[in-house]
């Protein structure tokens, strides 16, 4: 199952990456970063297929998509 690494201190809650996840795999997490932000997580049970779109919306810089190994 592939990985999404977000950087949660970089996440500024901008939801593009939620926005355009053709699987809709992400959402707003729950804790809040140290600029009071409430950084992206994957869904529980999503299927995620490495598309790596999140990663290309993202203003921030803030997120790694890693394939199946």
């Amino acid at each position: 199952m592939p990985k999404i690494i977000v950087d949660a201190e970089r996440c500024k809650q901008c939801m593009l990456c939620v926005e355009f996840c053709p699987k809709e795999a992400l959402e707003i997490g729950e804790e809040t970063n140290s600029r009071g932000y409430r950084p992206v997580r994957r869904k529980a049970g999503s299927e995620c297929i490495a598309c790596g779109i999140c990663r290309l919306v993202c203003p921030s810089v803030c997120i790694e998509v890693l394939p199946d190994e």
